[in-house]
């Protein structure tokens, strides 16, 4: 859990019932109030909650813009199946009912539930490749590649603002009765070339370790990865049989889980 309030980290512990407790006593509240929250899991939206009520309890007058990395739920951006939640909008919700005058979120994962999000910032993957990833790709002369059709929009988004670094696209081919992938597809030649995946998130891994062993086996040369969360549910070791090496904005990994000689967090979290 991280939560800071401008710039200075919350006080927090839990109850034996499970209650959280949060303090931003020490923390001066002004007229306006910066709350960066990255949430990943069910206490840490709680405890946001919790805190914009205790900067309110010091201040309420004060303006209070957030920041939230990652936004839970966004994956969940639709109701697949009658009796399920939509839970992306009940999260949208949540935030919008804690009235604040800005809510930034880092390339966030679906729009749908961005345009349900009031005063909603978005900072684009475009702009958190800028610095050391950017500085990697232009040293090591890489190819972008967008892993599915979900991601072409934001790869291609990244060549522009790199200048034209080219891209070639990838498709996800799905079993039209089961809706399972089956394969992936490569369009355009990769063959010599160093490449570096580019997506929004990072679960488990198997995307991006099939699609490696595709572009291997069409000669492509060393494979990178960037990913803005890194969730890695399945550890680091799945990856590294294809990928030289990955970059992501943060990670759910503990840090005693963080291989730094293959994986860089690139420090926006502050």
């Amino acid at each position: 859990m991280t939560i800071k309030v401008n710039k200075q980290a919350i006080r927090s512990f839990n109850f034996s019932g499970g209650e959280c407790h949060v303090s931003v006593a020490g923390i001066e509240i002004g007229p306006v109030t910066e709350i960066e929250a990255y949430l990943y899991n069910a206490d840490d939206i709680m405890r946001l909650i919790m805190t914009v009520d205790a900067v309110r309890q010091v201040n309420p007058e004060t303006t209070i813009d957030l920041v939230i990395p990652y936004f839970p739920y966004a994956r969940q951006d639709r109701v697949c199946n009658s009796g399920e939640a939509f839970s992306g909008a009940v999260m949208a919700d949540l935030i919008n009912s804690l009235n604040c005058r800005a809510v930034a979120v880092f390339d966030p994962h679906s729009e749908v539930v961005v345009k349900r999000l009031n005063n909603c910032c978005v900072v684009s993957q475009a702009e958190l490749v800028q610095g050391a990833v950017e500085d990697f790709i232009r040293k090591e002369n890489l190819t972008l590649v967008s892993p599915d059709k979900g991601a072409s929009k934001k790869t291609d988004a990244v060549g522009k603002a790199l200048g034209g670094v080219h891209v070639i696209h990838c498709a996800k081919i799905r079993n039209p009765q089961t809706g399972e992938i089956t394969h992936s597809e490569v369009h355009g030649d990769v063959a010599g070339k160093n490449l570096i995946l580019l997506d929004d998130i990072c679960d488990g891994g198997r995307t991006f370790t099939e699609l490696g062993k595709l572009l291997k086996q069409k000669g492509a040369g060393k494979l990178y990865l960037y990913v803005t969360h890194g969730i890695f549910s399945h550890g680091l070791d799945i990856l590294k049989e294809n990928f030289t090496h990955i970059f992501c904005v943060h990670t759910f990994l503990p840090a005693d889980q963080i291989d730094t000689n293959f994986l860089t967090v690139t420090g926006k979290e502050r």
